[in-house]
Parts: C-alpha cells; sequence; structure tokens
C-alpha cells in the first residue's frame, strides 16, 4: 500500500509547478509577427540615406557658417578659368607680334649688311677707278718723254693664306697713241727666285703643259689689271719675283719688273 504521506507530497509538488507555468509567476510570452529580410535591408538602406543626408546638410551648413559657399567658389572659379584663357589668348597675340617684328628686324639687319658690303665694294671700285685715273693722266702727261710705250705699275707679292702660295698683282698701262687701231695682246710670264735647303733656284710660271697658262694670256686697249696666285714648296723661301711680258709673235721681253714678298 501507498503511503498517504508520500502521496500527499507528491500532490502538493506538481500543483505548485502548475501554479509556476500557469499563474502569476509563470514567464510571459511576446507574439511577434515575421518580416522579410528584404524589408529590413530595405529599411537599414532608407535610414543610412538619411544619416548621408543629414551629414551632407550638416557639412554644407558648416562650411556657410564659417564663410565658405560652394556656389561662390565654383563661379569664382569659372571667372578665373575665363580669365586664364583670356589671358593665354593674349600672351599668343603678343607672341604672333613678337615674330613678326623679329623677322621684319632679320631682314631690315640682312638688307642693312647687304648694303654695307655694296657700299663698301662701292668704295673700294671708286678707289680702284681713281687710282688708274690718277695713273692714266700721268701717262697722258708724259707722253711725249715715254720711250717705252707698254709699262707696269703697281706690282706687289704678297703671301696668300695657305703655306706656299703668294699673290701677285700688278697694273699694265699701255700710252695713248701707241696703239689706236689695235689691241695689246701677249702673255705674261713670272720667274721666282727662292732659296730650298741652302740651294738657290728658279721656278717659271706658267710652267710647260700648264692647264692654267690661259689666265697668263693678255688682251687689252689702254689698261689691265692683273691678280693670280703661284704656288711654291712651303719649305721654300721666295726671294723675288719678276714680272716679263711678252708681245704675241715675239720672245723678246717687251717690259719687266722686280718685287719682293711683302
Amino acid at each position: 500500500m501507498h503511503d498517504p504521506t508520500l502521496v500527499r507530497a507528491r500532490v502538493t509538488d506538481r500543483f505548485y509547478k502548475l501554479r509556476q507555468r500557469f499563474g502569476i509567476a509563470a514567464p510571459r510570452v511576446a507574439v511577434r509577427s515575421e518580416v522579410a529580410w528584404y524589408w529590413r535591408w530595405a529599411g537599414l538602406i532608407l535610414v543610412l540615406a538619411c544619416a548621408a543626408v543629414l551629414a551632407a546638410w550638416m557639412y554644407d551648413a558648416g562650411r556657410r557658417f564659417a564663410g565658405f559657399d560652394r556656389s561662390e567658389v565654383a563661379n569664382e572659379l569659372a571667372e578665373a578659368r575665363r580669365d586664364l584663357q583670356a589671358t593665354r589668348g593674349e600672351l599668343e597675340r603678343l607672341r604672333a607680334v613678337a615674330n613678326a617684328a623679329e623677322s621684319r628686324l632679320s631682314i631690315e639687319r640682312t638688307a642693312q649688311l647687304k648694303l654695307a658690303q655694296q657700299i663698301r665694294g662701292l668704295e673700294q671700285e671708286t678707289a680702284r677707278l681713281r687710282e688708274e685715273l690718277a695713273i692714266f693722266e700721268s701717262m697722258l702727261s708724259a707722253e711725249s718723254r715715254t720711250a717705252n710705250p707698254l709699262s707696269i705699275n703697281r706690282f706687289s707679292v704678297v703671301p696668300d693664306v695657305l703655306p706656299g702660295e703668294y699673290r701677285y698683282r700688278l697694273l699694265l698701262l699701255l700710252a695713248p697713241g701707241s696703239r689706236r687701231d689695235r689691241d695689246f695682246q701677249g702673255r705674261l710670264e713670272l720667274v721666282v727666285s727662292l732659296t730650298e735647303g741652302g740651294n738657290n733656284a728658279m721656278m717659271t710660271f706658267p710652267e710647260a703643259g700648264d692647264p692654267s697658262a690661259a689666265a697668263f694670256r693678255l688682251t687689252f686697249r689702254h689698261f689691265h689689271r692683273v691678280e693670280g696666285i703661284f704656288r711654291v714648296d712651303p719649305k721654300a723661301r721666295v726671294e723675288n719675283v719678276q714680272v716679263r711680258v711678252y708681245e704675241a709673235g715675239s720672245e723678246q721681253i717687251k717690259a719687266a719688273q722686280t718685287a719682293t714678298p711683302g
């Protein structure tokens, strides 16, 4: 048989547990409706967007409060860009004007240089003509006293640029009245006396078979200026040079003169 005390205790314990589950001390139960996940994400995005807009507004309001206005800065930047573009255009125009002025100046300088060269050439030509005129006038005044109708004037020999080269110049004159009917025709000859290695030597120009012999032929009526170059061994020393003039068809010297290189 069951003990009445033990049965009573078990009944009391079960009753106490029922009271805890359904009575005042029973745990609370919350009933919530189920929300879809995409609505949750949409709400989160909306909240973040509102926060971003609010932050931007607060940032812009703070800058305006501090004296900074984006619209004013944008207007000033656009104006500065327009001014820069206008300045660049003006700079290009001024550069074009400067280039044109420089070109004109260069042309003027070139023209001045050419004009100066022409003036120097004319001055030299005038001096040469004056010299020839003076010689010709002196020859006219001494016509009656001149035994030889052909004379050599202003004969000079000077070293040229390259070693062993010498330049010679002379003026040939015919006495007026000596040849009124025809030109003087003849040839020129240079006899060069030089020293080479302690030995004396002599050279004649033009040499036999020299292709430049045509430059030594003479044809003139009243006067003739002769200028040319002859070459010797650079190691040789030219002592003197004699120029001889021959008339065509004759081996007799018509006129001669000697000069020392200076």
